[in-house]
Order: C-alpha cells, then sequence, then structure tokens
C-alpha cells in the first residue's frame, strides 16, 4: 500500500475512534448520572428518581448503541488488527419492570449492580479505544 494511501486509513481509524470514544464517553456521563439517581433511588427517592435513573439508562444505552457503529467502522479500517470490543450493556427488561412496580431496596439494589457491570464495561471500550488510538498514532 502506498505510504499516502496508508496514512489515509490511519487518518479514516483515527476518526471513527474519536466517535467511538466521543459516544462512549457520554454513555459513562449517562451511567454517573444513572448510579448516583440509583443510590438517591434506594435510599428512598421514590417514582420520580425511579425514572429519571432509567432515563439516564435509556440514553446511555443510544450512545452505546452509537458507539458500536462506530467501532465496526474502526473494525473495518484496522482489518488487520483483532481488537474485539463487544459491548453488551442493556438492563434486561425484567429488572426494569421490577424496578418500576417493587419499588423497594432490592430491586433498586438489582438495577444498581447493573449499572454498575455496565459502567465498567463501558470504561473497559474506553481504554481499548484509547490504546487503539495510542497504536494509530504511533503508525
Amino acid at each position: 500500500m502506498a505510504d499516502n494511501q496508508y496514512r489515509i486509513e490511519i487518518e479514516e481509524a483515527l476518526a471513527a475512534a474519536d466517535d467511538a470514544l466521543f459516544y462512549l464517553q457520554k454513555a459513562d456521563d449517562s451511567m454517573n448520572s444513572a448510579k448516583n439517581w440509583g443510590l438517591f433511588d434506594m435510599f428512598g427517592g421514590g417514582l420520580i428518581s425511579t425514572f429519571v435513573k432509567h432515563d439516564k439508562m435509556d440514553n446511555a444505552q443510544r450512545d452505546v448503541d452509537n458507539a458500536k457503529i462506530a467501532l465496526q467502522k474502526l473494525g473495518r479500517e484496522l482489518d488487520d488488527l483483532d481488537e474485539m470490543m463487544d459491548i453488551e450493556i442493556q438492563v434486561d427488561s425484567f429488572a426494569s419492570f421490577a424496578d418500576y412496580i417493587f419499588d423497594d431496596f432490592f430491586s433498586d439494589w438489582y438495577v444498581q449492580s447493573k449499572i454498575g457491570d455496565a459502567k465498567a464495561r463501558i470504561e473497559e471500550a474506553i481504554t481499548k479505544v484509547r490504546q487503539v488510538q495510542e497504536r494509530l498514532r504511533r503508525l
């Protein structure tokens, strides 16, 4: 591959990585907010805090979906790299249903643990994308 074409491929991959990182960081911010609302909900926040918490989780899911598209593009740009960045962040529908219907400490605690798991996976993906960016910049 010619040097100029190689440089273009690197720039396209960096742009895809930047897009993915943008959406992952937005998702991380939403999950931070959901976590905070979840703590409030666990200790007596009520139906409004449950609603706000789930709204933040929905926002995070939309951002993760957008990040997945950018990660797929990144994967196509980097077909020679075997970076797997599979992100599945979704609280199952029963947990959401139970959190509204059985708005108690135990259902709130369960959803809070799911938020923590999702946040950890988002942070792991952010780290991987940053590592890929560094590898690309060195090229």
